[in-house]
């Protein structure tokens, strides 16, 4: 199981990425926009340029996720992602953590996971839970 914790914008993403990769060094390994992604038609085409995922790998193993938030979002507070390399495994941390709190988005497969889902648990902090269908990604 890994942690890694991932900010939310509304719009800067990119830019925010790009900085952090300079200020940490890194290098951004995942960078997808609405408009690039299978969803694309169904999202409206002034959201096709914001960023759906990035991804920034450090040295020494660091990881940092984020994206522009949904469209007509307003969070910008982030959360944690949990991935797990078992679709089981993902379905009972998504039930721990949702117990008493509040759920997002059902977890399911999308077409980056096995399965994926988004709660907020009773202390009010947001969880993003993933199996990855290709590992590291």
């Amino acid at each position: 199981m890994q942690f890694i914790p991932y900010l939310d914008f509304d719009g800067q993403a990119r830019e925010a990425f790009d900085f952090y990769a300079k200020a940490f060094q890194g290098k951004i390994t995942a960078r997808m926009t609405y408009g690039e992604s299978p969803m694309a038609a169904q999202m409206p085409p002034e959201t096709h340029g914001r960023v759906m995922h990035s991804k920034l790998e450090t040295p020494g193993s660091g990881i940092l996720m984020g994206a522009d938030g949904p469209p007509h979002s307003a969070s910008t507070k982030g959360c944690v992602n949990v991935t797990v390399d078992d679709p089981a495994e993902a379905e009972r941390v998504f039930k721990a953590l949702s117990e008493g709190g509040k759920v997002d988005m059902p977890i399911d497969e999308t077409f980056w996971a096995h399965r994926f889902g988004m709660l907020t648990d009773r202390y009010g902090k947001s969880w993003m839970v993933n199996c990855l269908k290709t590992p590291g990604a």
